[in-house]
């Protein structure tokens, strides 16, 4: 019996030896000095690092900005610029004086172009940008006589074109335009706040107004 529990014990002994030695390695692991930390700041700050969270933002903006599409010189870059300098481009405001909306229509003028409900004119931008489009036909119609004879001219200083009467006539109105072209520029016009002819002739100068064709009975359709 005692013979037979010694067998027993050495074949234990035995299977454990044999896994010992299978699962070590001669090979030992030796730490150099570029593993080590000593001396090293540790203490990492996110906003000392070379590119911050805000110059990501900023950066993040110049390269946004930089493939922004440009209006340029176009009709769309026209009326967006002029709609820009009237209401910063807001289609539901109402100034002082009770111009309303993007382009800021007197409701005298929305009447003359079959607009009679200021408050949905207010709410609707496409009906805006129909208006806008339909008043500028009308006052190239009225004013064609006047851009074939001086386009191309200065006066006071300004090069006469196209789009800067148009910009202008939306300003003044048609009649005033006339006038201040007719008297090269002795007769002239500011609206309440100070905003004059010239300014808008120079302002809105040299864009391609070719897309507004001259229409004497221009009405703005609502369907």
């Amino acid at each position: 019996m005692i013979k037979n529990i010694g067998s027993y014990l050495f074949v234990i002994l035995a299977i454990c030896s044999l896994a010992f030695f299978s699962f070590s390695t001669d090979e030992t692991f030796k730490v150099g000095d570029s593993y080590l930390t000593a001396g090293l700041a540790l203490n990492y700050n996110m906003v000392n690092d070379s590119i911050s969270y805000n110059n990501a933002e900023a950066l993040k903006t110049d390269i946004a900005s930089s493939f922004s599409p440009s209006l340029g010189k176009t009709y769309v870059g026209f009326k967006e610029a002029l709609g820009f300098k009237e209401s910063r481009g807001n289609y539901f405001t109402v100034n002082t004086l009770g111009y309303l909306g993007k382009y800021q229509f007197g409701k005298e003028t929305l009447k003359i172009i079959g607009i009679h409900n200021p408050v949905q004119f207010l709410k609707n931008p496409e009906l805006q940008e129909k208006a806008f489009l339909a008043n500028a036909e009308r006052n190239k119609w009225i004013l064609r006589r006047d851009i074939k004879r001086f386009v191309g001219k200065r006066i006071n200083g300004v090069v006469i074109t196209e789009s800067g009467i148009l910009a202008a006539a939306h300003l003044a109105g048609p009649g005033s335009v006339k006038k201040y072209l007719r008297s090269y520029g002795s007769v002239s016009f500011s609206d309440a706040y100070g905003t004059s002819i010239e300014h808008y002739m120079k302002k809105f100068s040299g864009y391609d107004t070719s897309f507004v064709k001259p229409n004497k009975k221009a009405k703005v359709n609502k369907a």
